[in-house]
Order: C-alpha cells, then sequence, then structure tokens
C-alpha cells in the first residue's frame, strides 16, 4: 500500500506501465490527466474497487463492462500506487470473493474470478465494506484510500449500509460510489441519501460520492469517467486532513 506522501509524478512510471501492461497505456494517461485537473496530481493513495455480484448483474459481466471498469480502476491505481494492484472485493448477498487485479495479469482477470463463484446473490453493501475496511486494517497502512464501490442497486439493507458508511468515515477511506443501470430507477435512491448525509451530525466527514454510469456504462468515456471517480476526493481528503482522519 502507498504511504501518505506527495510527490512530483505518478506512483508507476509511463515506462513501467507500457512494458508490464500496454494495453492500459491510454488509461493511465488520462487517468493522470484527471488528478492532475483536480490538484491530484503527486498524491500517494490506496485504491480499491467493490463489484457487485447480484443476479441482476449478470448482463454487465457478460458483456465486458465489469471488466472494463476494473481495467479503468487498475489505470487510476497506477497514478496513486507504487504496489501495481487492486484489491476488489465481489458481493452479493454475503462477500463472495476478496481478490486483485494486476498490472501484470489483468486481462479475462475478473471472468477467471467470476469462474470460481458461486451463486448470484442479492445485495448487500456493508458486508463488502467491512471487507473493505477489515482488508484496509490489516494492511497496516495509514494512506488515504480511494473506494471505487459499483452497484446497480440498493441493499437490502439500508440502515446497515448507512451504520457503516458513518463508522467508516472515522478512518481514511473515501467511497465513490458508481450506479450501472436505468438513469430513472428508483434503485439509486439510496445511494443520493448516503452521499447526502449530514456532517457532523451522521458522520464527522463527507466521506462518499455517487455518479450514474447509466445502462452501458463502456459508453462513458475514460476523461468523464477519471472526472467522476476523483471529483470529490479532494474536498473529502482537505476535511479529513483538518479532522484528524488523515495524518
Amino acid at each position: 500500500m502507498a504511504d501518505v506522501t506527495t510527490t512530483a509524478g505518478p506512483a508507476i512510471s509511463l515506462r513501467k506501465v507500457e512494458e508490464s501492461a500496454p494495453a492500459l497505456v491510454s488509461l493511465y494517461k488520462s487517468a493522470g490527466m484527471s488528478l492532475e485537473k483536480h490538484g491530484l496530481a503527486g498524491l500517494r493513495a490506496a485504491v480499491y474497487l467493490v463489484l457487485d455480484y447480484s443476479g441482476s448483474m449478470k448482463p454487465y459481466y457478460a458483456d465486458g463492462s465489469v471488466q472494463e471498469l476494473a481495467d479503468r480502476v487498475l489505470g487510476l491505481s497506477a497514478n496513486l500506487d507504487d504496489d501495481g494492484r487492486v484489491p476488489v472485493v465481489f458481493f452479493s448477498t454475503d462477500v463472495d470473493a476478496v481478490a486483485d487485479i494486476s498490472l501484470t495479469s489483468h486481462q479475462g482477470r475478473v471472468a477467471e474470478i467470476v469462474a470460481g463463484l458461486g451463486h448470484m446473490g442479492r445485495t448487500s453493501y456493508h458486508l463488502a465494506m467491512d471487507a473493505v475496511i477489515d482488508h484496509y486494517l490489516d494492511s497496516g497502512s495509514t494512506a488515504p484510500a480511494l473506494v471505487v464501490f459499483q452497484t446497480d442497486g440498493g441493499p437490502i439493507s439500508k440502515h446497515a449500509a448507512e451504520r457503516y458508511l458513518c463508522k467508516a468515515a472515522r478512518l481514511p477511506l473515501f467511497w465513490q460510489f458508481v450506479g450501472f443501470g436505468n438513469t430513472r430507477s428508483s434503485q439509486f435512491d439510496f445511494l443520493r441519501k448516503l452521499d447526502e448525509l449530514a456532517v457532523p451530525a451522521k458522520r464527522p466527514v463527507d466521506n462518499s460520492g455517487f455518479f450514474h454510469a447509466g445502462s452501458d456504462p463502456r459508453k462513458v468515456s475514460d476523461a468523464e469517467l477519471y472526472d467522476r471517480l476523483v471529483a470529490e476526493f479532494p474536498a473529502w481528503l482537505a476535511a479529513a486532513t483538518a479532522q484528524g482522519v488523515v495524518r
């Protein structure tokens, strides 16, 4: 995991990305431009990816949307963290798997992991959030972390999801929720509510964001996706530093 620091350049050099993951070079460059645009160039941060494995997600695994998101998140992570890998949590009713995707083994990695999983269940956010929190604490890192949390619907237990988000606000974790699905669906009303939870009444800092990638997330350009993934991170970083959450 990355240490808390800011340097002049990306965590992993362009040359190393060209050598280890040539297919990700354009993503790496696009992510770097978004980070610079939002004042985050040179930042060191851990990156996590949480993927919805509920039954309604089947089409997004089949058409490559999930793998594409994983590749894009890996391109972002290469700018922020020097270990060349992203921890990935697959969840449905429970946590289905905790694995990773790396620069050296990213192609087809999602399908490889999913091939070993069982039944696609329902949607339970808080167990996946708990898995991320445990992984982060076990890593011993004190670096800020960006958690890209993808889902196509609301959770079984809204109360538990809200409680875990508020509890996690005391840790240097920022949760960027990404919705896959119909933009008119009421499934995402809860995520919009999470995004607006009161500070400090509910949580010490605003530690979450949400954006809707639509029914075909592959149509969202790399530049737009990265802008949306990191747009709220600077404000959280400043607030979390002021509150002593990030040291």
